[in-house]
């Protein structure tokens, strides 16, 4: 995925730049960047790989070597952003969110109209440049944005540092992925998370609206492009990669993770399943809320029979064998003995995508003496994949289990029935857990419905893009 977090101050903001963005470092592993304006120097730009090490670490020297009243920070899961453009517009930052799935109509509508583009290794072009390359045909920031949510197929969440320290913010068409604004003595900020804005002192003024686009200045926020009246924000923001501290439309993460995991264990009760448990367990880190929601109304203990040793494996250790990754997985996970053995456990996750990970996870408390296993998802089965973000390492449907066990069991016939296999009550949705159970050695498997992740997020069903689940479009 990837988030964005810019300021515009009357101050040097560079130190709130370097924690705003940091505090995104979540939404993304394999780039970070900053960018910045001051009026001795004018555009500054870095950008580091941040795949071995944490943003924290790759730009601890930035604020001894660059300085302004304005910037931007990006982390990205994809290119390398921010990037700098010379356009007729003028000379610019600007940092992209989202997911382009139409790149090559786009490089041939800009090529056609007279733009141009550095080709990367391979001959790929930065979609954040190709974006940029798009805005560039129109006469204004405004215009030229407009233009290129029309044209995109896909979202795109815009943020710009212009070479007057004025900054653009605009929010995807449909309103996919949050952009907030906020408010302090000193200056304005744009940010995706709702608490780096806080934590840095600032108010939280207003979420922009869908497709909405603002000019960004110390003293005001300003309206150029109105919001438009059609949402559809991500519902799996509050179920996986949103952070728990954060808002999205008014909605806590952590509070609705609370509540997700109380809506499913009043479901477990009413089916008459997962009630001979000891201890009630979150796969961490963000199955734990759901988890610990579900304990609250089950009345089952919560418990952590295992933990990550993360001190010096703050992420995967990047090794060149297959079988050497597998082993510094396991050795992250340590266990505690006196809440494994002999014990019947349920765990939460916050979704099951591959299951790869959860099913070493599940041996792993098997062959540490628990009894039985049994698992929970917070969201409901995942059958397709995301066409509007990149949340998911999947690169093909064929690799989410839901799929792949449906092939199995019916062969592509089964896919006319995806709506059948991920209701639990059915007769190829109980085949399909079972198969699951089968494979993941769970005891026993159930997974969030539909109703209840809406009826736990708690905003408009309609405002709510659940395309992962359900295949909904727009």
């Amino acid at each position: 995925m990837g988030g964005f977090f810019g300021i515009a101050s009357k101050k040097d903001c560079m130190l709130d730049v370097f924690f705003g963005t940091d505090y995104h470092s979540h939404l993304g592993t394999k780039r970070g960047g900053v960018a910045a304006y001051d009026r001795q120097i004018g555009l500054q730009r870095t950008i580091h790989n941040i795949e071995s090490s944490p943003f924290r670490t790759k730009f601890e020297h930035v604020l001894e070597e660059m300085k302004g009243c304005s910037a931007i920070g990006s982390i990205s899961d994809t290119d390398p952003q921010p990037m700098l453009i010379r356009s007729r517009l003028g000379t610019y930052a600007i940092s992209t969110i989202g997911r382009i799935n139409n790149p090559g109509e786009l490089i041939e509508k800009s090529l056609s109209l007279g733009g141009h583009f550095d080709a990367m290794t391979g001959g790929a072009v930065n979609s954040t440049e190709l974006v940029a390359s798009i805005i560039n045909l129109k006469e204004s920031f405004a215009e030229g944005i407009r233009f290129a949510q029309e044209s995109i197929d896909g979202t795109a969440n815009i943020l710009i540092l212009k070479d007057d320290g004025h900054l653009v913010a605009a929010r995807d068409k449909l309103g996919r992925i949050p952009v907030i604004i906020g408010k302090s003595e000193d200056g304005i900020c744009v940010t995706f998370e709702s608490f780096a804005a806080q934590k840095l002192g600032y108010e939280i003024l207003r979420e922009l609206g869908p497709g909405e686009i603002v000019e960004i200045t110390p003293e005001e926020c300003i309206t150029l492009v109105p919001p438009g009246e059609k949402m559809k924000i991500c519902a799996f923001l509050w179920s996986y990669f949103g952070y728990p501290t954060s808002n999205y439309e008014g909605v806590n993460v952590e509070a609705m993770r609370y509540k997700n995991g109380e809506i499913m264990a009043e479901r477990d009760k009413e089916l008459g399943i997962g009630q001979d448990t000891d201890y009630i367990g979150g796969v961490p880190d963000s199955g734990t809320p759901h988890a610990i929601g579900y304990a609250n109304r089950s009345h089952k203990p919560f418990s952590r029979p295992f933990i990550k040793y993360t001190p010096t494996w703050p992420r995967s250790f990047l090794t060149a064998k297959q079988a050497d990754r597998s082993k510094v997985a396991k050795m992250k996970l340590v266990p505690v003995h006196e809440l494994i053995v002999d014990k019947n456990l349920l765990f939460v996750d916050d979704s099951i995508v591959r299951g790869t990970q959860l099913k070493e996870t599940v041996d792993f408390l098997y062959d540490n003496g628990a009894k039985s296993v049994h698992m929970r998802s917070a969201c409901p089965p995942i059958m397709y994949g995301c066409k509007y973000l990149n949340f998911s390492r999947s690169t093909s449907e064929m690799e989410l289990i839901a799929r792949q066990v449906i092939m199995e069991l019916e062969g592509e016939e089964g896919f006319k029935y995806l709506d059948e296999y991920a209701d639990g009550k059915t007769k190829r949705g109980k085949k399909m857990r079972k198969a699951i159970c089968d494979k993941l050695h769970f005891e026993t498997l159930e997974f969030q419905t539909l109703e209840g992740i809406v009826k736990a997020i708690g905003i408009d069903p309609c405002k709510l893009c659940t395309y992962c689940w359900n295949g909904k479009e727009d």
